[in-house]
């Protein structure tokens, strides 16, 4: 039997009172690629929000457990040591703390530890050789100044390092040209491989699922899951749409 990884049960999440998810469940298991489709507005991006813990997001019913433990109730930054991790359709620019301070400080907070710097030295720059990155990037203030391809890299180097149980990927790719698609892609495979953890990807195309092997497809429309299936089921959405679901 799989090990189960994430479990959502019957989850309703609302904003100012408005809801935006009713009831929706889903289980990703260990090692697993779950994929979440739907078009503009139909929740996604709220489902990775509300499981991360996102204040603004108020859970009305339903819970969220990973591996076994309910934290529905837990903040962010709790549900970030636990191991899970959200990268953002749009990184936001945090000036004064550099990519290499907020890394070794999120590791630290992650580990309960602190790193030696040559540890941490060698693996940052193993990191993003495989991203291809400048370890210039490193003394920079975190995304401040990074076109859109580099804030994505520097995220999936995040990932890279932190090693979390389960990545929520909010439309990685968006906005992203071909190479940097590629590039970026090459990240979240070293992680799966390496790390052997779960992705939770939230996207509206498949270019970034490309090198993925897909366990299941789950499909949102108007707050409610109204189809899940294998990795099959992405191909259907994408030669269908979603106007049967509407």
């Amino acid at each position: 039997m799989a090990d189960s990884l994430l479990k959502v049960e019957d989850l309703s999440v609302s904003v100012e009172d408005k809801e935006i998810l009713s009831s929706i469940s889903l289980e990703v298991n260990a090692g697993e690629t779950h994929v979440i489709m739907g078009p503009n507005g139909a929740g996604k991006s709220t489902l990775g929000l509300a499981i991360m813990g996102n204040p603004k997001y108020t859970v009305t019913k339903g819970k969220i457990s990973l591996e076994g433990e309910d934290i529905t109730e837990e903040p962010a930054n709790e549900r970030a040591k636990k191991g899970l991790f959200l990268s953002f359709q749009a990184p936001v620019e945090v000036p004064g703390i550099t990519l290499s301070e907020f890394l070794r400080n999120a590791l630290e907070q992650r580990g309960g530890k602190r790193i030696k710097f040559w540890d941490f030295k060698q693996e940052t720059e193993g990191n993003m050789g495989v991203l291809g990155m400048d370890e210039k990037y490193l003394q920079r203030d975190l995304n401040v100044g990074f076109s859109g391809g580099e804030k994505k890299k520097a995220e999936v180097l995040q990932l890279l390092m932190l090693k979390p149980k389960l990545a929520i990927l909010d439309e990685t790719d968006s906005g992203l040209d071909v190479d940097a698609v590629k590039t970026v892609s090459k990240g979240i495979s070293e992680y799966m491989d390496k790390c052997g953890g779960s992705l939770l990807i939230i996207t509206h195309n498949t270019r970034i699922l490309e090198s993925l092997n897909v366990d299941k497809t789950h499909v949102i429309v108007k707050g409610k899951m109204v189809e899940e299936g294998d990795g099959s089921l992405v191909k259907k959405i994408l030669d269908s749409g979603f106007a049967k679901y509407e």
